[in-house]
């Protein structure tokens, strides 16, 4: 039987390149290559698209030749760059072509759960895992999320959104609050501002990673996730998680070295809640995600509240897959190993009727 001709892309020009190759380096680890050939297509930081024989944490030093995806539907994949065996160019302009079955875009933030790369494959017809354009633009930017979710009658925080030029009168805002880039992935330039006085350096912080700016109150209460894999209606859901703080705020990613874990937080799972409150979580989660018409998978962030009310953080319409990542750990928490998740994942996209 013949192998899927799956490309694999990873890297990307966001700031959360790093973590995407980490993702892209695990996915490799669990990929069945008995039914999988894998194409690894690196997106380095200046944008350009090279087809190389691993996500390698040096990659881009690795063997690896221009290549791109092409838009033109007869093609249906990739059109690579001749080289030699030593990886000089022929000469120019040989090139051949790679079909591709589907696409695991492992790619995280902007350029990759914004809808861009999903635009650039629904105009290359070649399936892929994941949330179409419409819903990855949506849970990118979060205060389209909230107003989306708030319509469903899902609860969120109270929030504003400026632009990085526009004046807000500092004490129109009830302390504290977090700002945050509106459209943009993980922790960066994000701050957590308890007085007035905070708010113009942490509006400057945010505006380094986007235009759009959001302002939201604080919610007291634990932070939950809830790792959900299908299309609507049938869904799976992993355990569901807690981040235990030491102290300040969880900052995803911002870490030295996160495989040691993180210097003020850890990872609960299954979250040491009652199975009410799980219960509540997971069906709210499910909530989230038909209401923003997510599909393939995503990680629901959420805040539990003291008195037992899901408050929506943020939706990631393609998680981290990385060795620490939450996503993986809330799914083989449920019994389902990443293996089994991208084969499942591959399956629902191959047989989905979502686009």
């Amino acid at each position: 039987m013949a192998r899927l001709k799956l490309g694999i892309l990873f890297g990307g020009s966001s700031e959360e390149h790093d973590v995407s190759v980490k993702s892209a380096q695990e996915v490799a680890k669990h990929l069945d290559t008995d039914k999988y050939e894998p194409y690894y297509i690196g997106i380095a930081k200046s944008g350009a698209w090279k087809l190389c024989d691993a996500p390698a944490p040096d990659w881009e030093n690795g063997t690896c030749v221009p290549v791109a995806l092409s838009p033109d539907r007869s093609v249906h994949g990739l059109i690579v760059q001749e080289s030699d065996r030593l990886g000089s160019r022929i000469r120019q302009g040989q090139y051949r072509t790679i079909s591709l079955d589907l696409v695991l875009p492992v790619l995280h933030g902007k350029g990759g759960e914004d809808g861009a790369i999903q635009g650039l494959l629904e105009l290359s017809a070649i399936p892929y895992v994941g949330c179409d354009i419409q819903s990855s633009a949506l849970c990118m930017d979060k205060t389209l999320t909230y107003l989306v979710t708030r319509s469903a009658g899902i609860a969120t925080p109270n929030f504003w959104t400026v632009t990085r030029d526009e004046l807000i009168d500092p004490a129109e805002l009830t302390y504290p609050v977090f700002v945050k880039p509106a459209r943009s992935g993980s922790s960066f330039g994000v701050s957590k501002v308890t007085d007035k006085s905070e708010l113009p350096d942490a509006i400057a912080a945010a505006a380094q990673y986007d235009a759009k700016i959001l302002i939201e109150e604080a919610v007291a209460g634990s932070e939950i996730g809830c790792a959900i894999l299908g299309n609507d209606p049938e869904l799976t859901v992993g355990e569901v998680d807690r981040v235990a703080l030491s102290h300040g705020f969880f900052k995803i990613h911002q870490e030295d070295s996160p495989e040691t874990g993180s210097e003020n937080s850890t990872f609960i799972v299954p979250a040491d809640i009652s199975a009410e409150a799980r219960s509540l979580v997971q069906e709210t989660a499910k909530a989230i995600y038909r209401a923003l018409g997510c599909s393939g998978l995503a990680r629901v962030d959420l805040f539990l509240t003291e008195d037992g009310k899901v408050v929506l953080n943020e939706v990631n319409t393609f998680p981290g897959l990385t060795s620490y990542s939450r996503y993986p750990r809330m799914m083989a928490a449920a019994g389902l190993p990443l293996g089994e998740v991208i084969d499942r994942l591959v399956t629902l996209t191959l047989t989905g009727t979502s686009r």
